[in-house]
C-alpha cells in the first residue's frame, strides 16, 4: 500500500491559502505520509514561496503520473493572467479558485488522486464570478452528483456533524426533519468510521433549549428528532438523544460519545472553534471521494504577510491521509 496521493487546491489567490499550503510542506515530515499535488497556478505559488521563504524544489507536472515522492508537485492551471491584490474581493480570484476545485474533484473521481484538501475560498468572490454556491461543501456535492451529504468538523477534543449548514437560522429550524436527521446519524457513523473508530458512539443534540423539555419549549424533538433516533437505534446504531445542546458537547469532550449530530451551523461551529480553533478540520461526508479542508477562511487581513498559521492545513492533510488509508483497507 503506497503513500496516498493528496490533491491540495490553493483556494482564493488573494487569501492565505497558497501561503499555508507551502508553510505546511516546509515540514519535511509531511512528505513521509503522502505524495502532495498542489492544484493552482505557478505565478501564485512563486509569489507565496517568496513570502513564506519556501526554497525547496517544486516539481511542475502536467498529470499525476509525473509526481515525485519527497517533492512538492504542482499542477499549474496557468489561469492567473491578471494582477490580483491580497486581501481584496475579486471576481477573477473567485473564478480561478473554482477552477482549482473542479480540477481536484475530476482528478479524485478519475482515481488519479486519493483525496482532495481545500484551502479557503471567498464566497462573495465566488458568487461574483458567476458560481452561485454557498461554499465548498455544496460545490463538491453538486459536481459529484451527491444527494445525501453533511459537513463534519473534527478536532482532537470534539467532532460534530450538521443537519444544516449555510442557511438562515429561520430556515435551519424548518430543515430539522426526521428523514434528514436520520440520514445525518448514518453519515456521522460513516465519518467517524473513516477516522478509524470501529464502534462509533453517536449523540444527537436537540434543537430547542433543554431539548424541548418534553414539548414546553418546542415540539421538534418530539415530532422529528426522537423518531429519527429511534429508527437509527432499531437499525443497530449506537445513538443517544436528543440531548440538551448546553451539555452535549461537554459529554463529547469527556469521551462519552465520539461525535455530536447538531441541528444547525453555529450549534456545532461555536463549541468546536472555542475548544480548538486552528486544529479543526472540515470534512464533507457522504461523497464518493474524500474531501477535507482547513476550518478557517481566507484571512484577508493576513494575506501576503507570511504570518498565517498552517496548523489547520497540516491537520486537514493528515486527516485526508487517514481517510485514504482506511478506505484502501476496506
Amino acid at each position: 500500500m503506497g503513500k496516498p496521493v493528496i490533491g491540495i487546491t490553493i483556494g482564493d489567490p488573494a487569501g492565505v491559502g497558497p501561503e499555508v499550503t507551502l508553510k505546511a510542506f516546509k515540514n519535511r515530515k509531511m512528505f513521509d505520509m503522502c505524495i502532495p499535488v498542489v492544484i493552482g497556478d505557478i505565478n501564485v505559488i512563486k509569489k507565496a514561496a517568496t513570502i513564506v521563504g519556501y526554497d525547496s524544489e517544486i516539481n511542475l507536472i502536467e498529470d499525476t503520473d509525473q509526481c515525485k515522492e519527497g517533492k512538492l508537485n504542482l499542477l499549474s492551471l496557468d489561469n492567473v493572467d491578471f494582477d490580483y491584490r491580497f486581501g481584496s474581493i475579486q471576481p477573477e480570484c473567485g473564478r480561478v479558485a473554482f477552477e482549482y476545485i473542479k480540477t481536484g474533484i475530476e482528478l479524485a473521481l478519475a482515481g488519479n488522486i486519493d483525496a482532495v484538501v481545500t484551502a479557503p475560498i471567498h464566497k462573495e468572490a465566488l458568487n461574483l464570478a458567476g458560481f452561485h454556491y454557498s461554499g465548498h461543501t455544496e460545490i463538491f456535492a453538486d459536481l459529484t452528483k451527491t444527494k445525501d451529504y453533511a459537513m463534519m468538523l473534527a478536532s482532537e477534543p470534539l467532532k460534530v456533524i450538521h443537519v444544516s449548514t449555510h442557511v438562515s437560522l429561520r430556515k435551519a429550524c424548518d430543515m430539522v426533519k426526521q428523514e434528514r436527521v436520520y440520514k445525518v446519524i448514518k453519515l456521522a457513523y460513516e465519518g467517524i468510521k473513516g477516522l478509524g473508530v470501529q464502534a462509533p458512539r453517536i449523540a444527537v443534540a436537540g434543537l430547542n433549549p433543554h431539548a424541548g423539555e418534553t414539548g414546553l419549549f418546542g415540539d421538534e424533538e418530539i415530532k422529528e428528532i426522537i423518531p429519527a433516533v429511534e429508527r437509527a437505534k432499531q437499525e443497530g446504531f449506537n445513538v443517544t438523544g436528543p440531548l440538551p445542546p448546553d451539555t452535549i458537547f461537554l459529554h463529547c469532550k469527556e469521551g462519552k460519545y465520539d461525535i455530536a449530530v447538531v441541528m444547525y451551523h453555529d450549534q456545532g461551529h461555536i463549541p468546536l472553534k472555542l475548544l480548538d480553533f486552528m486544529g479543526g478540520v472540515n470534512i464533507t461526508v457522504g461523497l464518493p471521494i474524500i474531501r477535507t479542508s482547513v476550518d478557517h477562511g481566507t484571512a484577508f487581513g493576513k494575506a501576503g504577510k507570511g504570518t498565517a498559521d498552517e496548523t489547520s492545513m497540516i491537520k486537514a492533510i493528515e486527516t485526508a491521509v487517514q481517510f485514504a488509508i482506511n478506505r484502501q483497507g476496506d
